[in-house]
């Protein structure tokens, strides 16, 4: 149901069984697929595209105008997927020229209240951005990441698909995939092994990854010589090729 009092521009496109309460805006250049749920007070600018089955709480704003200093109006785009969830006041920015013009998100995540996803960021899918967690721009998420509330990520950090950051963290460099992170600035503390036996790592998968945490973090190693140990130990999954690669991969330097 479309409530009479919400205002829909010419221009959007609206999916069938999509409910928006009264006083929300649509925007044109706003894609919503079908069976989306959209509170009262809720602003979507565009040019965004939602998936199917997205619920947008009161207050949230999404797809609007990055704070970059630098955006000058250019035509900038919000992608987002299937199934997700934005609680009160979440704010969720399209990107900049200086990137790919382009904030995504992808499916079954959830965004609690006023959580902050800044221009031009990549968020995978089946995240927890706990209430009040805030990532900069052009910040990389993997899938599988939980980060708690209070926390923020500095801009042009990634952070790795099944990692943890806790609570008012501060992440100022790139956590590695399966990595628990805390503090101010951002520590690692062990491997999300919790997490992984949830999502149905085996205890050899999770134990093999342990060995290379090992290495990389307790041996007084150098990145370069720890990534030799771990392929010299002969352990191969594709488990651990993510955790390996999330480290070669880092460009800001990883949190030691």
């Amino acid at each position: 149901m479309i409530h009479p009092q919400a205002i829909i521009e010419p221009g959007a496109v609206i999916g069938e069984n999509v409910s928006i309460g009264p006083w929300t805006y649509i925007a044109n250049n706003v894609v919503i697929g079908d069976n989306c749920q959209i509170s009262s007070h809720v602003v979507i600018n565009g040019p965004t595209r939602l998936g199917r089955g997205n619920r947008i709480f009161q207050f949230a704003s999404i797809g609007e105008d990055c704070q970059d200093l630098k955006y000058a109006g250019e035509p900038t785009e919000l992608i987002i997927g299937d199934n997700n969830i934005f609680r009160e006041s979440c704010t969720i920015h399209r990107g900049t020229a200086q990137d790919k013009c382009l904030t995504q998100i992808g499916s079954n995540n959830l965004f609690m209240a006023y959580t902050h996803v800044a221009h031009d960021c990549m968020v995978g899918s089946h995240c927890i951005m706990a209430n009040n967690a805030s990532i900069a721009g052009h910040v990389h998420v993997g899938d599988h990441v939980i980060i708690g509330g209070m926390a923020g990520v500095h801009q042009f950090c990634h952070i790795g698909q099944h990692s943890f950051v806790a609570a008012s963290g501060i992440v100022l460099k790139d956590v590695p995939a399966y990595v628990m992170a805390s503090g101010n600035p951002a520590k690692p503390f062990g491997l999300n092994s919790e997490g992984m036996k949830r999502r149905g790592f085996d205890k050899e998968t999770i134990l093999t990854i342990k060995r290379a945490y090992k290495i990389l973090y307790r041996k007084g190693l150098s990145v370069d010589d720890a990534l030799t140990t771990i392929n010299e130990q002969g352990e191969q999954s594709d488990e651990l090729k993510v955790f390996t690669d999330s480290v070669v991969n880092s460009t800001r330097g990883i949190i030691r």
